[in-house]
């Protein structure tokens, strides 16, 4: 694999805050490889910078009389030829996480008053098509998610109907869900599944500013875009996100481009070439985006790369090294940073073996155990100070555990109330839904992901298992088993095809991780426990706490993705403990000290000086 260095001139540095990096500072457009054929308004574009789809759109004006199916590939410097689409259109969209996985849905088609529902899925030489979407439409550009966790939303249907309504894709089929507040017609989106994304500006009967994000069941206003425009490009997620691009009412073609932070948009360098209906990369970052194709005043071949070098933080979401989750580059730190303990904010109710997930600043505690009580319901927020009470689960039980991104999105599977629990629970921000249960029911399980890309493995099924199951945002499938059948380890990861597993139940000291097809076996830890708390990714890691026989330890290792190190201990000894956040910005919340405890901790690592080497 090469290296990021190698491929864009500079290693990544750290810098001192945590925060969610923004696209605002340092960034620029470059050009790239040029399309072999010109081609604006897509049928859809998915993917990164480096693995970027676009597929049918126009070549010449007008676009409804000169649609095709060519697809193009970009692998990062250059496009070739791809599979063609099965339904020539234009002004579609498209989601996906490669050029390998992507789905392009709607458009419009000959003749160009005729908008479409067909859907076509994509995997990498073929498109194959499969079931429509439930309202047809075009001029929508408003898509996000994976290729078995999407979302498509707004557009027009014949002939002038402007579209607020949403549609999930969970890799077979749609499903209606709630309505945009503003119908609007060529607008923009981005996001990383049917549970969190963006829909920036667009049209109505002139060109609007209005934003809105999803959280999985609802969406919600939030600060406008500072240039008017449709047709643009778009490429990030929620928090992070860039709008490049399009048409303003009145006005020219634009070259503006904006960044999102999460609560506002900051105007930023400008495309070399304005232009509208460009292509785009979806679920590319803010730090690393593509724009090509669009309209110039006609058809163009050009391509920008947007880049953003010297302003990267140390986390993405607060779990996350750059761009990991969609480029394949695995971070590493050149050495083992200085780290603290230090207390944070305790918990309103004291419990342990609760299930954890999100950031440091933006976790939850699930559920768990505190006697008398003994199978809570009872869930709790943090907000990087202190832990606020939210809406209960379904299911009281403990030894269960989590996937999410934040504690505005997450879920919960398994655990315990008594006898061994399959349900799976997920959280939109405000309330938990049961949704389909695991295959195999257990407790002292792992977890890793996030909520519509999730993985749970090993636990107590009366016997101990080895069991791994992936969560595709709708379902549980049964893949490839541990090596080593144990409950009670520390399970912690970024995604369905990307997790580790340590320590369990039996005092091992075992690793093994989770590539997305199989588990191998890595190098142990120092010191074999239980019931131990996990935070970070496959490449930089954290296990604390636990019981070793006969004792409860407050021994924390790092693992630098290829062997542990111990460090700096927990303040407090204790076993049952929850972890989530990253490996340099973890939390250890809750679990048993000799009795139960509200206790929270916050690790830091610092990084200063520190270089983050991609390899």
């Amino acid at each position: 694999m090469a290296k990021y260095s190698d491929i864009k001139g500079f290693t990544v540095q750290t810098l001192s805050s945590d925060t969610v990096a923004s696209a605002a500072a340092g960034g620029s457009w470059a050009s790239g490889g040029a399309l072999p054929t010109a081609k604006y308004v897509p049928a859809g574009s998915a993917g990164t910078q480096t693995s970027n789809l676009v597929a049918g759109g126009a070549s010449g004006p007008p676009a409804n009389s000169n649609q095709n199916t060519t697809s193009f590939e970009y692998d990062g410097s250059s496009w070739t030829a791809g599979g063609a689409l099965n339904t020539a259109r234009f002004a579609g969209t498209g989601f996906g996480a490669s050029n390998t996985a992507a789905v392009i849905a709607g458009g419009s088609r000959s003749p160009g008053s005729t908008t479409g529902g067909e859907t076509e899925t994509y995997n990498g030489s073929a498109f194959t098509e499969t079931t429509d979407l439930n309202q047809a439409r075009g001029e929508t550009y408003g898509g996000a998610g994976t290729s078995t966790a999407g979302i498509v939303f707004g557009g027009k249907s014949p002939p002038t109907s402007l579209k607020a309504n949403a549609e999930n894709w969970n890799g077979s089929a749609w499903t209606e869900t709630n309505d945009l507040n503003t119908a609007r017609g060529e607008l923009a989106g981005v996001g990383e599944s049917y549970t969190a994304a963006i829909a920036i500006a667009g049209y109505t009967t002139t060109a609007v500013a209005n934003v809105e994000t999803w959280n999985g069941s609802s969406w919600t206003e939030v600060s406008e875009i500072n240039t008017t425009r449709y047709n643009s490009g778009a490429s990030g997620g929620s928090p992070s996100s860039i709008a490049y691009g399009g048409v303003s009412a009145p006005g020219p073609l634009s070259a503006l481009t904006e960044a999102w932070d999460g609560s506002s948009w900051t105007e930023v360098s400008d495309l070399s070439t304005a232009r509208w209906g460009s292509g785009k990369s979806p679920s590319g970052t803010s730090l690393l985006a593509l724009c090509s194709g669009g309209n110039t005043g006609s058809a163009t071949t050009a391509t920008e790369e947007w880049t953003a070098p010297s302003t990267f933080t140390k986390q993405i979401q607060g779990q996350l090294f750059f761009n990991s989750t969609t480029n394949a580059f695995k971070e590493t730190i050149s050495d083992i940073p200085p780290s603290t303990w230090a207390s944070g904010g305790s918990l309103n109710t004291a419990r342990r073996l609760t299930a954890g997930s999100g950031p440091q600043t933006s976790s939850n505690c699930v559920a768990g155990t505190s006697p008398p009580s003994t199978y809570m319901n009872t869930v709790e927020n943090y907000n990087g100070s202190s832990w606020s009470e939210v809406a209960e689960v379904n299911e009281g039980r403990y030894g269960l555990a989590a996937a999410g991104a934040a504690n505005t999105s997450s879920l919960v599977f398994g655990g315990t109330d008594g006898s061994n629990s399959a349900k799976t629970e997920s959280w939109n921000g405000s309330s938990w839904t049961e949704v389909n249960d695991l295959s195999t029911a257990r407790y002292y399980l792992g977890g890793a992901g996030v909520q519509g890309d999730a993985l749970a493995f090993g636990g107590n099924a009366s016997p101990y298992t080895a069991n791994t199951e992936l969560w595709n945002g709708s379902s549980w499938t049964e893949v490839n088993n541990l090596n080593l059948a144990r409950a009670g380890g520390g399970g912690t990861g970024p995604s369905g095809s990307s997790a580790m597993y340590f320590g369990s139940d039996a005092d091992t000291n075992a690793t093994e991780i989770w590539d997305g097809t199989s588990w191998t076996e890595v190098n142990n830890l120092n010191e074999g426990r239980q019931h131990l708390g996990a935070s970070g990714i496959t490449t930089l890691a954290l296990g604390f706490g636990g019981y070793d026989p006969g004792a409860i330890v407050a021994s924390t290792e790092f693992w630098n993705g290829t062997s542990w190190t111990e460090i700096n201990d927990l303040s407090t000894a204790r076993t049952n403990v929850q972890g989530s956040g990253s490996a340099i910005a973890g939390l250890a919340t809750g679990g048993n000290t000799g009795s139960v405890s509200a206790l929270t901790e916050e690790f830091t690592a610092n990084l200063a000086n520190k270089t983050i080497t991609s390899t």
